[in-house]
């Protein structure tokens, strides 16, 4: 992610980077907890906004570099998400949200020719599959029953996927039809 922002971090390019960053941070302070009754010590969820950074500048490593930025912030000066989890945390919602969504678009618009449904479906992907991902860490890490946490983070952010599918394809929507010179 770096070497795409020595590369392709223009003068044009910083100020929609940093829309995009701090976009995302805002909306990743809607947390929606999980009760604690059914998760002990709770689960939360939030809109991550991958795809989004993704399919707007081009490239998986661009959402993999806002992501790193936001989650930085997010740890170290809000205590949101926490330091020792940040690794995790980069690599679901960054690494797998952002590729996930970037290439899921990409293949879903190539077939079907509609960016709009393109971009909910990977904005889908790229919040519910990272989650599926974090029900397997937590379970590697003996936090949380394999099968259990499978189900409640599944169901949770597949209901959670809506929203971010949504935020994404209407974000699209908005940047395409008032400035479609700063798509990649």
């Amino acid at each position: 992610s770096l070497r795409w922002a020595k590369r392709e971090m223009s003068d044009e390019k910083v100020p929609l980077v940093a829309v995009l960053a701090a976009g995302i941070f805002a909306i990743q302070t809607l947390n929606m907890a999980l009760p604690v009754a059914i998760i002990p010590g709770g689960v939360s969820g939030h809109v991550v906004g991958a795809a989004l950074a993704a399919i707007v500048l081009g490239s998986p490593f661009a959402a993999v570099f806002i992501l790193t930025l936001v989650l930085v912030l997010q740890g170290i000066f809000f205590g949101d998400g926490g330091i020792t989890a940040m690794g995790a945390n980069i690599i679901n919602m960054g690494v797998i949200g952002g590729f996930l969504g970037f290439y899921t678009y990409r293949s879903i618009n190539n077939i079907f020719h509609n960016r709009f449904c393109a971009a909910f479906i990977a904005g889908w992907i790229s919040l519910f599959i990272p989650a599926i991902v974090c029900a397997v860490e937590l379970a590697v890490a003996g936090t949380l029953p394999l099968t259990f946490g499978l189900v409640t983070m599944g169901i949770y952010h597949a209901v959670i996927g809506i929203i971010e599918g949504g935020v994404t394809a209407f974000a699209l929507s908005l940047i395409i039809h008032a400035r479609p010179d700063i798509m990649e």
